[in-house]
């Protein structure tokens, strides 16, 4: 089994709406039994919160229901439990390594560096623009299942 963890500050906006796509796409190629997917945040900010409501509502237009999620703060254990933690944007990066105190197994990416166009994904929840942050995470876990499919770790 691969283990997938999302991060973001508050593991309210972009990091939950990652956790609940990618675990869409595995359900729809039949993955769902090979990947353990979940989110946390850098931050504590927002611990105990649930999906803010404007990244519930641009969920649930694309039929998911993010419902009992709520945000908790990512550990340096999580660092040893998840194969891949994956940030929304390098400044979550520097968070998650102050988490955990490094990277040594080189298990942290941002989401879209495994896209062709490798970039941050803009917060929105300064932003507002829930539509652009569907859309870059969406290509980021296509491009992510891609890349675990070409190093032949899903069959």
């Amino acid at each position: 089994m691969i283990k997938i963890l999302f991060v973001c500050h508050g593991n309210i906006c972009r990091s939950p709406m990652a956790e609940f796509i990618l675990k869409d796409l595995a359900a729809s190629r039949g993955l769902s039994d090979m990947l353990k997917i979940s989110s946390a945040a850098t931050s504590r900010e927002e611990i105990g919160n649930p999906v803010y409501p404007p990244a519930r509502r641009i969920l649930r237009e694309h039929g998911l229901d993010p419902s009992g999620k709520t945000a908790r703060q990512m550990t340096r254990a999580d660092y040893d439990e998840y194969d891949y933690l994956l940030a929304a944007e390098q400044y979550n990066i520097s968070g998650m390594l102050r988490i955990t105190g490094g990277d040594p197994q080189h298990k942290i990416f941002r989401l879209l560096d495994f896209t062709a166009r490798p970039r941050d994904i803009d917060d929105p929840w300064y932003t507002g623009d829930f539509t652009t942050a569907w859309n870059d995470i969406e290509e980021g876990c296509k491009a992510f299942l891609a890349y675990l499919e070409k190093e032949g770790l899903l069959s």
